[in-house]
Parts: C-alpha cells; structure tokens; sequence
C-alpha cells in the first residue's frame, strides 16, 4: 500500500494542473493583502457603518493577520472545491483516458486497495492545500498586519453582530477550522473520484462535480420551508461552511464573551458526522463500482 501511495502522489506531483491551485491560492491571497493593505480602511467603515454610533473601535488593530486570514478563508473555501476536484477528478478517468488502467489492475492489487490509495493521495492533495492557505492567508498576514485581537462581524437572525476573541483564544480556533475544512473539502474529493469511475476522460467528472457542487450551494442557500426542512439537511453544501463556528465564541449572562469557548459546538458535531458520513458512503459507492467495472469495454 506505501508503494502504490507513493507512486499516486509522485503521479499527482508531476501534473501541470496540481499547480494551478496553490498559485491560484496564492493570487487571490496576494490581492486581498495588497487590498487591504492600501486602504482596508475603508472596508472597515463599510462593516462599522451601522455601530460607528455605539462601539469605538481602532481600525488600524483591527485590520491584522488574524481577521485578515478570515476575511480571506470566507472567500477562498468556496473556490477551493473546483481545485479539488481538478485533482481527485483525475484519478481514476485520467488512467483510463491515458490507457494505464488495464496496466494497473493487472498488478496483484485488488481495486479496493487501488480506490483507497488513490483517495488517501486525494486526501493528502487537499491537506497540502490547505496547509499552503494557511501559510499564505494566516501566516504570511500575520507577518504584514502584525496580531492583535480579533474582530469578528456576524449577522444573527434580524442582528448584526460584533464578536471580539482575544489573542491568545485564537491560533486554536484557526487550527480546528482548518481541520474541519479538510473534512469537509474530503466530500468533494470523495464526490469526484465517484465520477470519475464513470469517465473515460478528466473533464467529465471534474465539471460534474464543480456543476453539483454549485447546483447544491445554490439550494443551500435557498430560504424556503419546504426545502430547509426536507432537503438542505442531507446536501453537504449545507456544512461547507461550519468551520465558522469556531470562531462563534460564548457569552454569559452579562453578554460577555467566555474565552475558549464556543457558542453552539453541538451543531459543529453534528456536522463533522454528517460530512463523515457523505465521505464513507460516497467511498463505498466508489468501490462497489469499481469492483464491477468492466475495463475490456
């Protein structure tokens, strides 16, 4: 199994379009420093518009690595899916489009072993990923902007929000979003390689799964009864985004925050067991597939 995972990630290292992603990450971080960097203050009038009258807040604090890093992540882990799928779309359709399949079951592997290294590879890919984000987006911010306390604005219900998590309650949260990033972008890798067990060619599975991806967020994002009660609950696009409820910190009686905390942990839970589950169902289809797929045809 060491064997074939290592010939799968040195496969994945040698493709062009692996690259694409972490340069792609790495402009649109870029942007969002150089942006913020030349006038975020005027973003921070926008955001503090409607509390200027009430909270007195000093911009130039505000804007340091640690919000910088959110206000990126919340725009960059909607993009990261396609780049994802770019990657495990591959895995096995690319195979087949190259003619190496045939080649490759015939080597005393069974195709179990062959779909679990090929998605463990899918798995290391997206945690390199978000690795290098977090060394782009939090890291290097954190170098520019310096660290501070963190600002965090949220709108609850009719209520705009202003959520302040001190220093040192931060670099915790920011390791265990990440980590459920992982989980959740682990779907989508899931989700492509079930494709591409049907594709002959890389392009199909890769925009089948940007299409479903975009199909089922659009439906996520839909405020109507019927839908939030019978369908949203079973779309992983409902979950992409529970990361941000590690930085939804606690409050007491008095409204004020508990540091260390987290506001509804409960639903983060019960999210990270729904994305497990999409992830060993997903999986499991992958495999039952595979095994009866005919490669002579």
């Amino acid at each position: 199994m060491w064997s074939l995972l290592q010939i799968e990630l040195y496969k994945i290292s040698k493709r062009p379009r692996t690259f694409i992603a972490f340069i792609a990450i790495a402009a649109i971080v870029f942007i969002f420093q150089f942006a913020f960097k030349a006038d975020g203050e005027s973003y921070m009038n926008l955001m503090l518009q409607s509390v200027n009258d009430t909270f007195e807040i000093d911009k130039s604090k505000a804007i340091n690595g640690y919000f910088m890093c959110y206000i990126i992540l919340n725009t960059l882990l909607i993009q990261v899916p396609i780049l994802v799928a770019l990657v495990a779309g591959d895995a096995i359709s690319g195979e087949a489009n190259m003619g190496t399949l045939r080649l490759l079951l015939t080597k005393p592997v069974s195709r179990t072993q062959i779909i679990l290294v090929k998605f463990l590879a899918s798995f290391i890919y997206t945690v390199t990923l978000l690795i290098w984000m977090a060394i782009t987006a939090l890291f290097i911010s954190l170098f520019i902007f310096g660290a501070d306390d963190m600002i965090i604005f949220r709108v609850k219900g009719d209520e705009s929000q202003i959520l302040q998590i001190t220093q040192d309650d931060i670099m915790w949260r920011y390791l265990a979003a990440f980590c459920y990033a992982a989980i959740a972008l682990t779907v989508i890798a899931a989700l492509a390689m079930l494709l591409s067990v049907y594709a002959e060619n890389s392009i199909g599975p890769i925009i089948a799964t940007v299409s479903i991806v975009i199909v089922c967020t659009v439906i996520s994002n839909i405020s109507v009864p019927i839908i939030d009660k019978n369908v949203k609950p079973w779309l992983f696009t409902s979950y992409l985004v529970g990361w941000k409820g590690f930085f939804y910190i606690a409050t007491n009686q008095d409204g004020e925050p508990i540091k260390g905390s987290i506001e509804n942990w409960g639903a983060i839970r019960n999210s990270l067991y729904i994305l497990l589950a999409h992830i060993f169902i997903l999986l499991g289809i992958t495999i039952a597939v595979f095994k009866r797929k005919d490669i002579l045809t």
